[in-house]
């Protein structure tokens, strides 16, 4: 039979045509043995452009690129289908246009009964799209792969269903010390101790990720070399798109540091609970033998030896007392529940009490004590207390350190609006190492100095600590061991020279009713060192009479006067044009909850009781400062 013939039965047959016509997903035709188109179907033309008039009679190599051309890559894939009956392969082809499209071709060829090739049958199908989408899904993969092989600091692999580690990256490899050819292949388990094996902890992980979809636990692993180290571990269930469990990504971080850190803010705070519960319990015995040095000192007429003997008790319990305040100020420090009360305070005054309060310590060493100061006044608005409190740990430190018949000397300056403080010795002097260590809590300086005077090491901690939180800093500096020390701060924010020139908001003006004269100047004189301008009135009228000339912002009203009452007074002041936005208190002896009923119905706003505390003053001069500020804003 020839060959022609044997295509034309092909062509002819009407099952052929339904068949091959009808598709259009498919580009199906068939080719003479030489490769030239005979036949050409519908999903052909609309594949690669050209009609069936256009493409019969041609070879198909027309629909291969040059590069496929040029190496005769159609010939050679008739003669492998001619070969083996059948090729299947990918590449690019040209449309009509000269566009390429990714074409999967299936060449098939076609013999006699007797084994003659007569043709072949190629069906192509347009695979760019899908290719497109590997490429991108390749891509996409490949730059996934390498962002988590350049993730350092985190452990990043997979692992199979049963945790064999499948992929490694350079994050795991720093933290664990394995090479990836070390652990491929291997159970995830060689990172967890024997002990945590034995138990089956690996597995139960595993076993919590494949439930919950996402586990994470903290614990110690085991790096290469055997050392243990703390690890925040994720492990994440990877199923298919029908649920199918695939493995395990894990994601491993190192967390040493950070356990480390919270195991000192315990182990700081525990320390902290127990210095509370120790200098409270210290206050106890305490008491009692305050009261017995006390009687001791009311006692007529002591004999040499009992005088001694209390003076020196005395002596030994005030610097207990001091070690025990010193340790409840560490505890409070540390946990944040100091709070400066600032006022607008005389430095001078500050200094005075300071270094009064270390006199006796540096009389009994036989010290020569300077006092630098300035003449003028300097204010500031500091907490008096706490600056107190810092230059005396300051002196008494110096006090401490200075062999007897030494000097100890303070010096202020001005520079600006800070004010520098220094106290200087000239007494055992620091090295290098203690001055790097001497404001750490605990810390004495150098060994052979600590050794020759007690105390706890804290009084520096706490001076430079309440140096800054005035928004100050607290320097020492020493030539060395034997040459003595100098411990510097500064305050900021400080006035020189008479009052402080305070602002109408910073400078509210009060006005005070009593007619007992003491208590009343006594009160104003602590107002006026708050910043305050005061009024003080001894009775009722003169007070009504200030109050028609100037306006107060607030009035402290005793209850208990003689002609005219302290409840007549408010009940006067309320009555004039800005009686209503004052703030009046009431001052009186009496406290319980009727008094306070009363008080508040007659038209006061507080009900302090007599002695004013200082906190409760501060707390009505600050509500003044803002109701002012707010009425200066609203102007």
């Amino acid at each position: 039979m020839a060959i022609s013939s044997t295509i034309d039965d092909f062509k002819s047959s009407e099952r052929f045509r339904v068949l091959v016509d009808a598709v259009v997903d498919y580009g199906i035709f068939m080719l003479d043995p030489q490769g030239t188109v005979v036949t050409w179907n519908a999903g052909a033309q609309s594949i690669k452009g050209y009609s069936a008039e256009e493409a019969i009679g041609r070879h198909f190599s027309m629909f291969y690129t040059k590069e496929a051309r040029d190496v005769q890559w159609p010939q050679r894939e008739l003669a492998q289908a001619a070969k083996a009956g059948r090729l299947e392969d990918e590449g690019w082809r040209v449309r009509k246009d000269g566009s390429r499209f990714w074409a999967n071709v299936v060449i098939s060829a076609l013999r006699e009964s007797d084994g003659r090739l007569v043709g072949f049958v190629k069906v192509t199908r347009d695979l760019t799209e899908r290719r497109a989408q590997e490429e991108a899904l390749r891509e996409s993969e490949q730059k996934l792969r390498l962002m988590i092989e350049g993730v350092r600091d985190y452990a990043i692999f997979m692992l199979s269903p049963l945790g064999h580690i499948q992929s490694w990256n350079s994050g795991a490899q720093l933290l664990t010390g394995h090479a990836a050819s070390e652990v491929i292949g291997s159970h995830f388990g060689m990172f967890y101790r024997a002990q945590d094996r034995d138990t089956g902890l690996p597995e139960r992980e595993l076993s919590i990720a494949r439930d919950c979809e996402r586990g994470e636990a903290e614990g110690r692993r085991v790096r290469k070399d055997g050392s243990i180290f703390w690890a925040n571990v994720v492990l994440s269930a990877i199923r298919d798109a029908n649920g199918v469990l695939q493995g395990y990504a894990n994601v491993t971080r190192d967390i040493t540091d950070r356990r480390k850190l919270q195991e000192m803010q315990n182990s700081s705070q525990r320390m902290n609970e127990f210095l509370a519960m120790l200098a409270h319990e210290l206050r106890n015995p305490l008491a009692p033998i305050r009261n017995a040095v006390t009687i001791l000192q009311l006692e007529p007429s002591p004999s040499p030896i009992v005088r001694s003997s209390r003076d020196m008790i005395d002596r030994q319990l005030s610097h207990m007392t001091r070690l025990v305040d010193d340790l409840l100020d560490v505890g409070r420090m540390n946990t944040g529940k100091i709070r400066l009360r600032k006022e607008r305070v005389l430095y001078n005054q500050v200094l005075a009490r300071a270094a009064e309060a270390v006199r006796p310590l540096m009389d009994a060493r036989h010290h020569r004590f300077v006092f630098n100061v300035p003449a003028t006044e300097i204010h500031m608005n500091a907490d008096a207390t706490r600056l107190a409190q810092v230059v005396q740990n300051l002196l008494t430190n110096a006090a401490k350190f200075t062999p007897a018949g030494g000097i100890v000397e303070m010096t202020v300056r001005i520079e600006a609006s800070q004010v520098w403080t220094t106290v200087k010795d000239n007494g055992l002097g620091l090295s290098a190492t203690a001055i790097d260590e001497i404001f750490e809590l605990f810390a004495q300086g150098d060994a052979q100095s600590a050794a020759k005077e007690s105390g706890l090491g804290i009084g520096l901690t706490l001076a430079k600590s309440l140096v800054e939180m005035h928004g100050g800093v607290l320097a020492a500096e020493s030539a060395g061991p034997g040459q003595g020390s100098e411990f510097t701060f500064f305050i900021p924010d400080a006035s020189i020279g008479g009052e402080a020139d305070l602002s109408a908001a910073n400078s509210p003006r009060l006005l005070i009713v009593d007619d007992n004269r003491d208590a009343a100047d006594s009160l104003a004189e602590i107002l006026r060192l708050m910043g305050c301008t005061v009024k003080v009135a001894y009775d009722g009228p003169t007070a009504l009479a200030a109050a028609q000339q100037l306006l107060y912002a607030a009035a402290l009203v005793d209850l208990g006067m003689p002609g005219m009452s302290g409840f007549e007074v408010v009940h006067g002041l309320r009555a004039l044009p800005h009686g209503p936005q004052m703030l009046i208190a009431a001052v009186t002896g009496f406290g319980n909850d009727g008094d306070r009923q009363r008080t508040a119905s007659a038209g006061f706003d507080i009900h302090f009781t007599k002695p004013v505390e200082f906190a409760a003053l501060q707390s009505l001069v600050e509500r003044t400062r803002q109701s002012q500020s707010g009425r200066a804003d609203g102007a």
